[in-house]
């Protein structure tokens, strides 16, 4: 065991936090500013799933395939020539994982030693019969414990797709030698982000999904997303069901019924990315009465507490809001409630949510359809970027902006962006929803002309007028 790893107590810890991701640092990092004596339980690679396969080696990625598009996107602007390719991928592919380790060593491994009331423990978690917790059979006592073990890619249920050699997200971004073709199987923000990666390095890229891309996303975006990557010559296959997928002289084969009836679809590799399921599996959590969901998740109340006392849960295992930023909140409310009495609720009204395509994909608050469940009188505006200045001058007027607000009060309820640089314009309207602002007070306010965040403002003031009969920056 590495220094920075060695068991620092001996005897009972006030908390014991199963899982070393970003949620089990931050439960064990937030407990033991509070005073509390804290066994970490890890098991293989320290640093969860953003770190390694998830977040960071998938963005290097994308921003390095930018690069691609850009150079292509050149043409837009008269009298300028670019061109750039993939040369050595292998290459891309060690400088990523470089990165990632890096990253991990930096705000995992590194971090440890500083805390010395937290002892890491390498070893698998489980609760006995007598529903007490202990690692490789050995028994810790700990008067609290926060389960943080995250998830891992879900398989769906598909004939034959056992019996096929397929890759997920981890082991496609491991990829050294470039495939020629790709079936991706689901839509989501995992498929989307890699899909664009592998079809701007040349490979042959299909999307195959029952509802279309980014299913959860306002309809909009998702149809204005599918034009875009139909563009780029991604083929997107959706409104359809499997029948089988077999492996037959190294091809993929994937059958489908569509509205034009059997259809085969066929690449060299086939990537599965219909979401992911709960490590809360091999825990015997049924012998603790803890209980889990239909989709496998922790259940939890607003505390983040399980239905066991004492236990609590956070991160991607209880199965909603499934973002690193989301798990490490969540798991600081565990770590605070756990050492003092359930005080702290877990809020995830104003979340923001980006999915790294190129355009951004960008939300927070409610979609359309939820504010109209919710029961509000709703009011849209929705402004495509051919209206931006920014993104006139750019020459790439791809997205729109969508708007949610309440007709009566004119208060926002939601934002949905789809622009190449959504992701950094998002926060502005999260902070005007947790503010309570009206449409006339974001459309009111002064923003930085010739960028993409001012489309905000320009969405907001086309509630009520025609943006197309204001001067350049009035308003």
């Amino acid at each position: 065991m590495a220094k920075c790893c060695e068991p620092k107590h001996n005897g009972a810890y006030d908390l014991a936090v199963i899982g070393a991701g970003s949620a089990g640092f931050s439960a064990a990092i937030t407990a033991s500013d509070e005073g509390a004596r804290v066994a970490l339980i890890g098991h293989g690679t320290i640093g969860g799933t953003c770190v390694n396969v998830g977040c960071v080696p998938s963005k290097a990625l994308i921003r390095a395939t930018d690069t691609l598009h850009i150079a292509n996107a050149a043409k837009r602007f008269d009298g300028i020539e670019a061109n750039a390719r993939v040369t050595n991928w292998q290459a891309a592919i060690k400088q990523k994982q470089a990165l990632v380790d890096d990253l991990r060593k930096a705000k995992y491994l590194d971090i440890l030693p500083a805390y010395s009331s937290i002892s890491y423990i390498e070893g698998k978690a489980s609760f006995n019969a007598e529903a007490q917790l202990t690692v490789n059979g050995e028994a810790i006592d700990a008067n609290k414990v926060i389960i943080a073990t995250g998830t891992r890619p879900a398989l769906p249920s598909i004939k034959g797709i056992k019996n096929v050699e397929f890759l997920t997200s981890t082991s496609a971004l491991e990829l050294e030698i470039l495939p020629k073709s790709i079936i991706i199987i689901g839509a989501g923000y995992i498929g989307t982000e890699i899909a664009q990666i592998f079809a701007r390095t040349g490979v042959k890229t299909t999307i195959v999904s029952r509802r279309g891309l980014l299913p959860e996303a306002e309809p909009e975006i998702g149809r204005a997303l599918t034009g875009y990557f139909t563009d780029e010559g991604i083929s997107v296959i959706s409104g359809i069901t499997y029948d089988r997928i077999e492996e037959n002289d190294g091809a993929i084969s994937l059958h489908i019924q569509s509205i034009n009836g059997p259809e085969v679809i066929t690449a060299e590799k086939v990537m599965i990315a219909t979401g992911r399921t709960p490590n809360s599996d091999g825990m015997n959590l049924k012998a603790a009465g803890i209980e889990i969901a239909a989709n496998h998740g922790i259940i939890v109340d607003h505390q983040m507490r399980t239905t066991r006392e004492s236990v609590y849960a956070a991160g991607d295992v209880t199965g909603s809001d499934q973002f690193v930023y989301m798990a490490a909140y969540g798991a600081k409310i565990a770590a605070k409630n756990a050492m003092n009495s359930n005080s702290h609720t877990y809020d995830n009204s104003i979340m923001p949510a980006v999915v790294f395509t190129d355009p951004q994909v960008a939300s927070v608050g409610l979609t359309e359809a939820q504010a109209r469940t919710a029961g509000h009188r709703v009011k849209v505006s929705i402004l495509t970027l051919d209206n931006v200045p920014r993104a006139l001058a750019a020459r790439d007027t791809r997205g729109l902006i969508k708007l949610i607000a309440n007709a009566e009060t004119k208060k926002l309820l939601g934002a949905h962006i789809l622009a190449p640089e959504g992701a950094d314009s998002i926060q502005t309207a999260a902070l005007a929803i947790k503010a309570g602002m009206t449409y006339e007070e974001l459309g009111a306010m002064i923003f930085p002309y010739l960028t993409t965040v001012e489309g905000l403002k320009l969405a907001a003031q086309t509630f009520d007028m025609d943006v197309n009969k204001l001067s350049c920056c009035a308003g």
